[in-house]
């Protein structure tokens, strides 16, 4: 069963953000010997692993590619929320992924709700969706592009702008993925539990390597600032994904996510051998 572990104000202002945030991090990066690691989340083999924590935490599965097909409205005032990362038809994203599926693939099964997404966009609405959306959804997910679209849209908004930023703030793998994490649930945006708020409240007490700060502070701060903003929200009063997930590989000094990973999310065990 998914969790609902999604904010209200996540992906906030993704229409206004997520271009600029695909193209430029957030800071000039520091010098290559501070911020440029040989191995980073962008990795082959850590991207799996940064896809299957996540999966763990939204889906309860670490069977991250079982998601493109799954749909859901969970009443969280997003509408539906569906795809490998979570589209919401409420937040922008999944008008943007449609988009971008209808511009490889004209005449898709999905293109004739454009206008509906349109209209819904901003609610949680589902005028003009229902009752054909969500199967009409499960069918696309059989076609190869738009599986890919949802890849690209997850590395376009989410994926790399939080590999950017982390790299560029000298974080090794688990850093980056803390970042990643983070934009998955908070997005980005002005408002104070926006991911670039959590990371500027984190800053307040602790800087990051690429200033000269030590790591294992910075994502201890990092940490602090992702829990104080899941609590704001009775929805995340549960923050096992950073408690019993990510302080775990943190304590055991485990930067770069190196398997074996055993964590727990929600009270459920995950391994990763």
């Amino acid at each position: 069963m998914r969790h609902p572990a999604t904010p209200a104000t996540r992906r906030t202002a993704l229409t206004l953000f997520g271009a600029a945030l695909a193209a430029t991090p957030f800071l000039k990066p520091a010098p290559a010997t501070a911020s440029v690691r040989a191995i980073g989340l962008d990795d082959p083999a850590k991207k799996e692993i940064a896809m299957q924590l996540v999966s763990s935490a939204e889906n309860s599965s670490l069977d991250w590619e079982a998601q493109y097909q799954y749909i859901e409205d969970i009443r969280d005032g997003r509408g539906y929320t569906a795809g490998i990362i979570g589209f919401c038809s409420g937040t922008g994203d999944m008008l943007d992924l449609v988009e971008l599926y209808t511009d490889r693939r004209p005449g898709n099964v999905l293109a004739k709700y454009l206008p509906a997404l349109r209209e819904v966009n901003g609610s949680d609405s589902h005028d003009g969706l229902d009752p054909g959306f969500p199967g009409d959804w499960r069918r696309a997910a059989r076609d190869a592009a738009f599986r890919r679209a949802q890849d690209d849209e997850r590395d376009r908004v989410y994926f790399g702008p939080a590999v950017r930023q982390g790299k560029a703030d000298g974080l090794r793998v688990l850093g980056q993925f803390a970042y990643y994490d983070a934009i998955v649930m908070h997005g980005d945006g002005t408002d104070p539990l926006s991911f670039r708020s959590i990371r500027r409240r984190a800053l307040r007490t602790a800087k990051p390597p690429a200033h000269g700060g030590d790591e294992v502070s910075y994502l201890d701060a990092f940490l602090d600032a992702r829990v104080w903003a899941m609590k704001q929200e009775e929805a995340h009063s549960d923050t096992s994904r950073v408690d019993t997930a990510q302080r775990v590989f943190l304590r055991r000094r485990n930067l770069d996510l190196n398997p074996p990973l055993d964590w727990k999310v929600y009270g459920d065990s995950y391994h990763i051998g």
